[in-house]
C-alpha cells in the first residue's frame, strides 16, 4: 500500500475502526472515518443519563474493560497509558453461583495475573482521542448506504443512506457486519451497502463472523451493595444474566451523588436472542426495554444479595449484527 497514493475509508468508529484509522494515519495514509452514531466508541461507548433531579450519570454500558495478550498491543496500550487515556483497573472478580447462592473462584490481583484496563474517564475516551489524530477525518452521524466498486477507476464509491456522495476511496475497511447483513434492511428498509453477490468469497467470510446479541442493564444505587465483595462477577446457573460490573469502582470515575454506586449488568446471549426474536430487528420501544430491565433486575434481586431498589434503571439493546 503506497501511502502517498492511498485514500482509505473506515466504516465504524468503535475500537477496531478507531485503532485502524490511527495506525493508517500514522503511516501517512489519508483516512476518512464514517460512523452513524453521534460520536466515537461503538461497543466502547459511554452512556450519559440524567435523573429526574438533574443528576448526571455515566455508564460504560458496552465493553467493561480490556486485556492485552501480545507485545505489539502492549506497546500501543503503554502509549495510551502515558497519555492518560487508559488506566489499570485493579479490581477483584469472582463467579456467583445462582443455585448455591454464593461467590466462588475469586480472582485476586496478584503478580502475573492479566491486567484489566479501562478508558479514562470513560471507555470511549480511547476512540474519541484516536479519531482526533492528525490525518483522520471523522464524520459522525453518517450512515454508509451503498458501496460500489468502480472497475474503471479501481476505487470504491460510497454513498450515504440519504443519497449523498461520500467520495471515492482506494480501499475500504468495514469494522461492522452490518455492511452486508440482512438486518440492515430490517432497520432501514434498504438493501445492505455491500452487495455480496458481486463478491462471493466475502459472503463466506461474513457468515463466519459470530453474532453475540446482548442487553445491558444500567443501575445506580444510593449506597454501595454491602453483600457484594467484588467489583465484577460472572453468573453461573442463571438463565438471563451473564456478568455484573461495578462501573463506579473504575479509576477516573466520579460518583454522583456521593457514596452512590453504579453497576452495569449484561444478559446472556440466549436471553437476548429470545427477546430479539420476538420483537424483530426494529429498534425496541421504551416499553420493550422497560420489560427487559424489569426481567433482568428481578434476576439480580433473586440472588439473595440484598439488592435494594435502584435510584436509576434502564436497559439498552446492543445491535445484533
Amino acid at each position: 500500500m503506497s501511502a502517498a497514493a492511498t485514500n482509505v475509508a473506515v466504516i465504524g468508529a468503535g475500537i477496531s475502526g478507531a485503532v485502524c484509522a490511527s495506525l493508517l494515519a500514522a503511516r501517512g495514509v489519508a483516512v476518512t472515518l464514517f460512523d452513524s452514531g453521534r460520536g466515537a466508541g461503538g461497543r466502547m461507548a459511554q452512556r450519559r443519563e440524567v435523573m429526574d433531579d438533574g443528576t448526571e450519570l455515566r455508564f460504560d454500558h458496552g465493553a467493561p474493560y480490556f486485556t492485552v495478550s501480545s507485545d505489539e498491543v502492549a506497546r500501543v496500550v503503554s502509549g495510551w497509558e502515558a497519555r492518560g487515556l487508559v488506566a489499570e483497573w485493579k479490581a477483584m472478580f469472582a463467579c456467583f453461583d445462582r443455585e448455591a447462592g454464593k461467590f466462588r473462584d475469586f480472582d485476586k490481583m496478584e503478580e502475573g495475573t492479566t491486567k484489566k484496563y479501562v478508558g479514562v474517564p470513560g471507555m470511549n475516551s480511547i476512540c474519541k482521542s484516536l479519531c482526533l489524530e492528525d490525518g483522520v477525518v471523522a464524520r459522525f452521524g453518517v450512515t454508509v448506504g451503498k458501496m460500489d466498486w468502480l472497475q474503471n477507476g479501481s476505487s470504491w464509491s460510497l454513498t450515504s443512506l440519504d443519497g449523498k456522495d461520500l467520495g471515492n476511496f482506494d480501499y475500504v475497511v468495514a469494522t461492522d457486519k452490518n455492511v452486508a447483513s440482512h438486518k440492515f434492511s430490517g432497520l432501514t428498509g434498504r438493501p445492505p451497502p455491500l452487495d455480496l453477490s458481486v463478491f462471493p468469497n466475502l459472503s463466506t467470510m461474513f457468515q463466519d463472523i459470530p453474532v453475540r446479541p446482548c442487553f445491558a442493564l444500567m443501575l445506580a444505587f444510593s449506597e454501595p451493595l454491602a453483600m457484594v465483595p467484588v467489583q465484577g462477577f460472572s453468573f453461573y446457573n442463571s438463565d438471563s444474566l451473564s456478568w455484573a460490573f461495578c462501573d463506579s469502582s473504575k479509576p477516573g470515575r466520579v460518583c454522583l451523588p456521593p457514596n452512590s454506586q453504579s453497576w452495569v449488568l449484561r444478559s446472556t446471549a440466549e436471553y437476548a436472542s429470545k427477546v430479539i426474536n420476538n420483537m424483530g430487528p426494529r429498534k425496541p420501544s421504551a416499553d420493550a426495554l422497560a420489560k427487559v430491565a424489569e426481567d433482568l433486575f428481578k434476576e439480580f434481586q433473586a440472588t439473595g444479595l440484598n439488592i435494594p431498589q435502584p435510584i436509576f434503571i434502564k436497559a439498552h439493546r446492543w445491535s445484533v449484527f
